[in-house]
């Protein structure tokens, strides 16, 4: 595995949540386990993690699409997204590199 953590996911309620309770959320390889997604935040950000949630999205049932071809099938795209909740005192700054 090249890259774990793929990008940092920004939305509304991901930034509330690394405001009030100093949790981050990255998009992260489907493969990668909650000990590998540790230690690449930890060497990425130098910062002390306590805990990782992970969640997988997409696949599944695929949506059915009626076209002028016919009935097409065409599954999401399936991703992995990682809750790291880190160390009281430390935070992750992800607007540097914008």
């Amino acid at each position: 595995m090249n890259t774990i953590i793929k990008k940092p996911l920004i939305t509304e309620k991901a930034t509330m949540d690394s405001e009030m309770n100093n949790r981050f959320t990255f998009v992260v390889d489907h493969r990668a386990n909650k000990i590998e997604i540790k230690k690449a935040v930890e060497n990425m950000y130098d910062v002390t993690v306590e805990a990782v949630r992970t969640m997988n999205y997409g696949g599944g049932k695929p949506s059915v699409k009626f076209t002028n071809k016919g009935i097409v099938e065409q599954r999401s795209s399936k991703f992995k997204k990682a809750i790291v909740t880190v160390a009281e005192g430390e935070t992750i700054d992800l607007f540097t590199n914008v």
